[in-house]
C-alpha cells in the first residue's frame, strides 16, 4: 500500500476524510452499564475528540465536548445535577442535549443562557449500548440494523476491550482468517484432532483457498477446504462498513457475532463485542477431550481509570509483553499466551500505533484485506464528492449478513451457497428475518 492510501484510511479525526465518512454512522459510545444515573461524568475518547459522557439522575444521557463553553474548564469534574451536568468553576449548567439552563454568575439582564449551547452529539441507547450520532445531519439517520445489536439484552454476551494501536489493524485482524491456525491453534497436531468435529478442518488443514467479492454494505469472504467425502467446508465471515467484521467461529445457524473496531482516536481503539449466548463456536478442544492449549478463557481487566484511555485494560498487556510463557511456547502453547482475544491483542499491538503498510509484502491468503481497503478507499473517496456511504439510511443492508461455517457441494458458486444459507438461516429471538446477500 502507498503511503498516503494508508494515511486516508488511518486517520480519524475532526476533518480528516476517514473520520467524517465514519461520523455520518452512529457510533458506540460505551456500555449502558458504563453510565450511572446521577452518577459521575466519564471521559470519552471518540474520533479524537475528547467528551464527556454522562446519565443525569432521571436517566437521560448525554455526550458533549468536556470543555465547558464559558472558560474551557473540564465538565469531568461537573457535578451531576438534576437536569443537567453544572461546571465547577462558575456554575454553568448544562442539559445532556448542551442547552445552556443557568449562568449563576451572570446578572439576569445580562444573561445568555437561552442562547447558548455546549457542542453536544445526540446519544440513543439500546440493548445495553450507548450510540452517538457525531455527523452533521440535524436529523441523525436510523440506529444500524446489525443483526447482534438488535437482539435483547439478556440474549447476548456484550464486552469491551481497549487496544493500544488504529482501528485499522484490529479490523484487519479480524478478517484474516487462516491466522487461527497459526496463532491460535499452531501447536496442535492433526492426529490428536477429534476427526468427527467438522469444524476441526480449520486446523487440519492450515492453507485454505479463498473467495472474496463485494457486498451491498462491505466485502465477504469465503475460506474452504475439501472434506473428505467431497464436500467443501466455508468459513464465511463479513466487513460492515465503516469498522465492523462478523468473525466465522461457529456454526452458521446460530453465529450471530458483531466486533466493532471504534476509533478513539488514531492511535487507540475500543473492541464491542456481541455474540449471541446460544451460538455454537468452532474446534476447542482435542479428541481426548482436553482443550486446545492457549485457546483457555484468560480475559482478566484492569480496574477502570478516569483517564482518557483507562477503560476496559487487559492484565496482560505491552508493558508485561502479555505474560508470554516462554516454557509454555516451547512446549505446549504456540505462542505462549492464554486466550483467543489477548494473543489477536499482541500481535495487532506489536505493529506499532499506526502500521507502516509500505513494509508488506501480501500473498493470496490476504486477498480480503486487499479488498476490503480497496472497498474503503472507494468508499472515503466517493464520500468526498458527496456520495452517502452505504448502510447509512438504507439500515437493511447491514441485515443481509451473518457469518459461520457451512457444507455445501463444490458444484455449488460459493455466492450461491453463501445466499442459500442465509435464506435457511434464522434468528432463535425471532427479531429479524434474513434476507439474501447480493454479492459482486
Amino acid at each position: 500500500m502507498i503511503a498516503r492510501d494508508n494515511e486516508l484510511l488511518t486517520r480519524v479525526g475532526p476533518g480528516s476524510p476517514m473520520g467524517q465518512l465514519i461520523r455520518e454512522y452512529w457510533v458506540p459510545a460505551c456500555l449502558a452499564s458504563e453510565l450511572e444515573a446521577g452518577g459521575s461524568p466519564m471521559r470519552l475518547m471518540l474520533l479524537g475528540e475528547k467528551l464527556v459522557a454522562f446519565r443525569s439522575p432521571d436517566g437521560t444521557v448525554g455526550i458533549m465536548d468536556h470543555a465547558c463553553p464559558h472558560r474551557c474548564a473540564s465538565l469531568f469534574y461537573g457535578r451531576n445535577e438534576p437536569g443537567g451536568l453544572r461546571c465547577i468553576y462558575h456554575g454553568w449548567k448544562f442539559a445532556p442535549d448542551g442547552q445552556c439552563l443557568e449562568q449563576p454568575n451572570v446578572p439576569e439582564k445580562n444573561s445568555f443562557a437561552k442562547r447558548l449551547k455546549a457542542d453536544a452529539y445526540p446519544c440513543a441507547e439500546r440493548n445495553g449500548v450507548i450510540w452517538v450520532y457525531m455527523g452533521k445531519r440535524e436529523t441523525p439517520p436510523p440506529l444500524p440494523g446489525i443483526e447482534a445489536t438488535l437482539l435483547p439484552e439478556d440474549t447476548v454476551s456484550l464486552s469491551c476491550s481497549l487496544r493500544n494501536c488504529n482501528y485499522l489493524q484490529v479490523l484487519e485482524g479480524e478478517i484474516d482468517t487462516s491466522h487461527f491456525g497459526f496463532l491460535h491453534g499452531g501447536s496442535v497436531k492433526v492426529e490428536d484432532l477429534d476427526p468427527d468435529d467438522l469444524n476441526s478442518l480449520s486446523l487440519q488443514d492450515r492453507a485454505p483457498r479463498y473467495h472474496v467479492g463485494k457486498t451491498e454494505a462491505g466485502t465477504v469472504y469465503a475460506a474452504f477446504r475439501e472434506t473428505a467425502d467431497g464436500q467443501l467446508y466455508y468459513r464465511v465471515a463479513n466487513f460492515l462498513v465503516p469498522f465492523y467484521t462478523q468473525f466465522p467461529d461457529g456454526v452458521f445457524s446460530h453465529n450471530i457475532v458483531l466486533d466493532a473496531a471504534v476509533p478513539m482516536d488514531d492511535e487507540h481503539t475500543m473492541i464491542f463485542t456481541w455474540m449471541y449466548r446460544d451460538r455454537t463456536a468452532g474446534v476447542r478442544r482435542l479428541k481426548d477431550g482436553s482443550p486446545i492449549p492457549g485457546l483457555e478463557c484468560n480475559e482478566e481487566y484492569l480496574p477502570n481509570g478516569t483517564g482518557w484511555f483507562d477503560r476496559w485494560r487487559t492484565v496482560p498487556n505491552e508493558h508485561n509483553d502479555y505474560l508470554i510463557d516462554r516454557d509454555a511456547q516451547n512446549r505446549r502453547s504456540f505462542t505462549g499466551m492464554t486466550g483467543v482475544q489477548l494473543q489477536d491483542q499482541a500481535v495487532v499491538e506489536s505493529m506499532g500505533a499506526i502500521s507502516d503498510r509500505t513494509k508488506e509484502h501480501l500473498s493470496v491468503s490476504d486477498n480480503m484485506i486487499v479488498m476490503t481497503r480497496k472497498r474503503l478507499l472507494a468508499l472515503v473517496r466517493a464520500h468526498q464528492e458527496n456520495t452517502p456511504p452505504p448502510g447509512v439510511d438504507d439500515v437493511e443492508a447491514f441485515q443481509q449478513a451473518r457469518s459461520g461455517a457451512f457444507l455445501a457441494s463444490p458444484d455449488a458458486d460459493w455466492r450461491d451457497a453463501y445466499s442459500e444459507e442465509i435464506g435457511k438461516a434464522y434468528n432463535p429471538t425471532g427479531v429479524l428475518h434474513l434476507k439474501r446477500e447480493r454479492i459482486s
